[in-house]
């Protein structure tokens, strides 16, 4: 009896111990699909996730790149960690260097690749374009053709009383450093901006403080994009802005290189250098030397300090000013022409014998 008990006894864990080899090798069989594809292979290639791929699609396709050892081993851990119906579209950064789990983490949670860019305050619609292209986000024409002739002004209403016509963007695409996700369109792309810009119209009250100093929105913003171009020097900028509103009040014509210079870029010319006195005469209503008051619309893109001054200039008399001969990118200002012109005469002789000097 006690020799049959044994035997029996004997037999059970014998079949407990085989359980367990099954168990462990089933164990060891699935830890290993989900281990990385290859560990020493650091290379990063850009992952494709389809809208409206299934966990099984993206797992096999994950596999056929040799960036997991096993759809199966990705299915399994989607499963078990519930990770179904939550995988999102993009372009992901992989690597076979990678477990399943980052993976799976990595485009569950859309961190997908992007590419770092940083737009310029002071840069025009054009340069953007450009800047945007060299990164390879964009195709240039495109993205001029999205921001000329696409209606933005459904999805942000503050572009409602922008200037009309195909420049209707221009001053709006916030200067800021973006990180774009690879394989955003051009009108994507705009939108980030935009929304970048509602943050800061939001922030700093725009549409309230236009409206109690007697200005439209955009007629802020051109302001803005006008001192913008005209000061290097964020101290100097309220300044500058008094000097517009000035002029404006007077009533004389702003007669801004910035807005010539605007002007001889959209009419399909190239800045060459100082303005002369034959690019003065550009038949443009962005030239402030030919038109009387604010060009119809920004001239490039202001940062938040460009804005702020504008719709807090100083309090002064100036009706004019011109880059300082300390030659420090500092301005002087003056009430008066003559003063201005001797200022003028001061900064070109300056800057001249620095010329000579290098």
């Amino acid at each position: 009896m006690n020799a049959r008990n044994g035997v029996h006894r004997h037999k059970i864990w014998i079949g407990i111990l085989i359980v367990l080899f099954i168990l462990g090798f089933a164990f060891g069989f699935v830890y290993y699909r989900m281990t990385a594809a290859n560990s020493s292979k650091k290379t990063v290639q850009a992952f494709v996730v389809e809208e409206g791929s299934g966990t099984s699609q993206i797992a096999a396709e994950l596999e056929s790149k040799g960036l997991i050892r096993s759809a199966n081993g990705f299915k399994i851990y989607a499963r078990i960690h519930k990770m179904d119906g939550k995988f999102q579209a993009g372009t992901y950064n992989l690597s076979p260097s990678m477990k399943v789990s980052e993976i799976a983490n990595i485009i569950e949670g859309g961190k997908v690749a992007a590419v770092s860019v940083t737009i310029t305050e002071g840069m025009n619609e054009f340069e953007i374009a450009q800047l945007l292209a060299k990164k390879g986000l964009v195709d240039k024409d495109k993205f001029i053709d999205a921001a000329e002739n696409t209606d933005f002004s459904k999805e942000f209403p503050f572009l409602k009383n922008a200037q009309k016509g195909k420049y209707r963007l221009e001053g709006y695409l916030y200067p800021e450093t973006y990180s774009i996700p690879e394989g955003s369109s051009e009108e994507d792309i705009i939108r980030i901006m935009l929304k970048q810009f509602q943050k800061v119209y939001q922030s700093l009250s725009i549409k309230k403080k236009a409206a109690k100093m007697g200005y439209s929105v955009n007629e802020i913003m051109t302001v803005a994009s006008i001192v913008e171009k005209e000061s290097g020097n964020k101290k100097d900028r309220p300044t500058v802005a008094s000097v517009i509103y000035n002029r404006l009040k007077e009533p004389m014509k702003l007669q801004m290189d910035s807005t010539v210079n605007y002007a001889l870029i959209t009419n399909g010319k190239t800045i060459t250098g100082a303005t002369s006195y034959k690019d003065l005469e550009e038949d443009s209503p962005y030239n402030t030397y030919r038109v009387d008051g604010l060009p119809p619309g920004p001239i490039c893109s202001p940062g938040k300090s460009s804005i702020e001054a504008a719709l807090d200039p100083d309090d002064t008399d100036y009706l004019y000013f011109v880059l300082s001969e300390k030659l420090d990118g500092t301005s002087y200002f003056t009430d008066n022409y003559e003063d201005f012109m001797k200022a003028a005469n001061a900064y070109g002789e300056a800057s001249r014998a620095e010329e000579s000097k290098g």
